[in-house]
């Protein structure tokens, strides 16, 4: 992050501007040390990723991502999860798509994370194959997290699941 002016030149990016502040927060993340237990790199291509996923889960690893089947947006509706299948127990890399000039993907591994693949449907007929993760000890997250305040729960007492978008990638071993 010592480099931004730089980086911000290279890019033809505005100091000033919404894209170099959502620019620095993305170096700040990824220099930053991760929580107690987690391993955490910032990938800059696909064969980081794998390097990293690979390191940490072994050789044989698949990538899955949430597909959704609609050609143009969907719209917000309700959803009927049609089956859930838990994948490679407690073993996954998870790497999130972060907002930079170019691709870069926040990926980590923690001991307390379960992934699965999630078919559902929407209202509108619409089939999305998801990708989920629970989080089954948020004991050390920072409690002022989003997802403590949406569910009005303190860290380290529930898990804590979600979707993942169509752009963030969850790596498991075969």
């Amino acid at each position: 992050s010592n480099k931004l002016p730089q980086i911000y030149e290279e890019f033809s990016v505005k100091p000033d501007s919404m894209e170099a502040e959502i620019m620095k927060q993305t170096l700040s993340e990824c220099e930053s040390t991760g929580i107690e237990g987690e391993e955490k790199y910032c990938a800059t291509s696909l064969e980081s990723m794998v390097d990293f996923s690979t390191t940490k889960l072994g050789k044989t690893v698949k990538a899955i991502s949430t597909e959704v089947s609609a050609k143009e947006s969907t719209p917000l509706q309700k959803y009927k999860i049609e089956v859930a299948k838990k994948l490679a127990a407690n073993k996954a890399v998870v790497c999130h798509k972060q907002n930079y000039a170019y691709a870069v993907f926040y990926c980590h591994k923690t001991a307390s994370t379960q992934a699965y693949a999630v078919s559902m449907v929407g209202a509108d007929g619409t089939k999305v194959n998801a990708v989920a993760v629970c989080h089954t000890d948020t004991a050390k997250w920072n409690p002022k997290h989003l997802a403590f305040q949406v569910l009005k729960v303190k860290p380290g007492t529930v898990p804590i699941c979600h979707f993942l978008p169509e752009d963030h990638v969850v790596w498991v071993p075969y």
